[in-house]
């Protein structure tokens, strides 16, 4: 997620516990989703949907945190 932004999001993990909490919930949320496509957790599509959706919503605020953190330059 975001490899342009890989040093950034290192040091954000590193320094806001609120970004950390974010991106931890975003990763948590990408495996169960993966693990519910490969069936080796049970799911529902539309319960799929769901996650898939607060997934994005997450990705959406770690990518405004990104964007108030980076140096103007």
């Amino acid at each position: 997620m975001f490899p342009e932004y890989r040093d950034l999001i290192a040091e954000l993990k590193r320094s806001d516990v609120h970004f950390l909490h974010l991106f931890d919930k975003h990763n948590a949320l990408d495996q169960r989703i993966k693990n519910m496509e490969a069936r080796t957790e049970a799911g529902t599509p539309d319960e799929i949907e769901v996650l898939k959706k607060k997934k994005l919503l997450l990705k959406d605020q770690l990518y405004g945190m990104l964007q108030k953190a980076r140096p103007q330059g």
